[in-house]
């Protein structure tokens, strides 16, 4: 599967974004090492802050589906440029996937900018600062 296959599964998770305030559809597409793919969309909420992006969505499914090994990321939405991930959404994916992870962002006419996670989140807050001496 290329990465034109990967950006057609967010595209496809955008449409099914819940988003009756907003209207800003997200989708986001994650391949895992063995070939998988696992979406995600944003889901809104009236009470906004327990709104959750295309990207945590995706990550938790994954988790929740028993899989760690991310291999590249996609992330669609419409704009005149790739939208970027949210504070959170950078923390959620520096947990999960090593700091090398492809992360393609795109907009909706699909011009992309490739990143990394560290890229992304740079000097970011790991569980090796949560060691104690």
């Amino acid at each position: 599967m290329g990465r034109d296959e990967l950006f057609n599964h967010a595209m496809a998770a955008r449409e099914r974004a819940y988003v009756p305030y907003s209207g800003f559809r997200v989708g986001a597409a994650i391949r895992l090492k063995n070939g998988q793919v696992i979406t995600g969309c944003n889901v809104e909420n009236a009470s906004y802050g327990l709104t959750n992006c295309a990207e945590r969505t995706a990550i938790f499914s994954m988790i929740a589906q028993g899989f760690r090994d991310v291999q590249e990321i996609a992330v669609v939405a419409e704009g005149e440029h790739p939208v970027t991930p949210c504070g959170a959404c950078r923390q959620v994916l520096a947990e999960f996937c090593p700091a090398a992870t492809r992360v393609t962002l795109y907009n909706t006419a699909g011009q992309s900018l490739v990143m990394s996670v560290s890229d992304l989140l740079p000097f970011a807050f790991s569980k090796e600062a949560l060691q104690s001496e």
